[in-house]
């Protein structure tokens, strides 16, 4: 009887079926069919290999899934701790950007960047803790070619709030050995945010100083 299971799981292995499937069949421990099978030549049939492949199909779907689920979860979980902003969290985050994005030389105060909601920040610090008015706003944008300046000029007029009437001359990077790559990313260009004091010196020079006083504030409180 055991010799007839054996030739049986021989020939069903060499017809291609997998250890499973043996086993289903003929009800035997797989500590026994290894030994039977062991050296015995394997190469998967259509079914099994259509099996695998489908496996393998469900399990990348799975991860895919359980991927996406720990994204949103996390990212609700950040979202729950960071609660409103107080005026004091906006001063705080407005100068960090201000400490990578901004201008900390010629007494200038200026903000250089693509990203819009970078931009949307920077304009609310200095609406709401800069102090800065409407008209004190300036703004240029640097772009690449085959790009309407017009749509351009209504899409950071949007994101800003700056009317257009205060921007200055757009510049056009027409370099012939610039990466293509980046021109598909900044389908906008790059906005230069400038404050400008208009004779208000709280505006001007002065306040370029006490964005750099604050930044030093930092800098010594972390060296603590």
């Amino acid at each position: 009887m055991k010799k007839s299971l054996r030739n049986k799981a021989i020939d069903l292995r060499k017809k291609g079926w997998s250890y499973n499937v043996i086993i289903s069949r003929l009800g035997v421990a797989k500590s026994t069919l290894s030994s039977w099978l062991k050296e015995v030549p394997y190469k998967p049939n259509e079914t099994i290999r259509q099996r695998v492949k489908s496996g393998l199909m469900r399990s990348v779907e799975t991860r895919n899934q359980n991927r996406i689920k720990s994204i949103k979860s996390a990212k609700q979980y950040g979202k729950k701790e960071i609660g409103v902003l107080s005026q004091r969290d906006l001063m705080m985050l407005g100068l960090g950007l201000y400490i990578g994005e901004g201008s900390k030389l010629y007494e200038q105060v200026r903000v250089i960047n693509s990203d819009p909601d970078i931009i949307r920040l920077a304009m609310r610090w200095f609406r709401e803790v800069c102090g800065v008015g409407e008209d004190n706003f300036s703004i240029a944008i640097h772009l690449y070619p085959d790009t309407s300046i017009s749509e351009v000029k209504k899409f950071w007029s949007d994101i800003t709030g700056i009317r257009l009437r205060q921007f200055g001359k757009t510049q056009v990077d027409r370099r012939l050995n610039k990466s293509l790559k980046k021109k598909r990313k900044l389908p906008y260009g790059t906005a230069h945010i400038t404050i400008k004091s208009l004779g208000d010196k709280r505006l001007g020079v002065e306040l370029h100083r006490r964005i750099i006083g604050w930044i030093e504030a930092v800098y010594d409180q972390a060296r603590v």
